[in-house]
């Protein structure tokens, strides 16, 4: 099954500053996202790459990126998948969740592909029950 991974574990990831200098649980998810890149299930959505992509502020390094995430597939957002993230912010809204409109379209694009989002975004873990996705669990937690 393919994995959707939230751009807070793909940053730490590509972060130049040393593996030791991550929590445990940030090292735990970069073994992880490395483990789902070798299994071939790691998966994208076009709002996640613009979000990694995003401030990079050297032609090089961005086009170099750019290329290594074209490796990744996007998993496709069309018309109902927004009017899906709409309706999940205004639940969330409802039942006194805030969160940004990027989260609740990563959340729809999510339930769409029936696949679970790996993320090191603690606000998802409040938005799961009220949007009903599944958030995916390194093995080694």
């Amino acid at each position: 099954m393919k994995v959707l991974v939230d751009t807070s574990v793909w940053s730490t990831a590509l972060r130049r500053r040393s593996k030791a200098a991550l929590n445990p649980a940030e090292r735990n998810a970069v073994r992880e996202l490395s483990t789902l890149i070798d299994e071939a299930r790691a998966s994208m959505a076009g709002c996640i790459r613009q979000e990694v992509l995003s401030g990079i502020g050297v032609e090089s390094q961005f086009q170099r990126l750019r290329e290594t995430l074209q490796a990744f597939d996007d998993l496709g957002a069309g018309m109902s998948t927004y009017e899906c993230a709409a309706e999940l912010f205004n639940q969330c809204r409802a039942s006194g969740i805030q969160g940004s409109q990027i989260d609740f379209l990563i959340c729809a694009i999510a339930r769409e592909h029936r696949v679970p989002i790996f993320t090191l975004d603690q606000d998802f873990t409040r938005y799961a029950e009220v949007c009903r996705v599944e958030l995916y669990r390194p093995r080694d937690a």
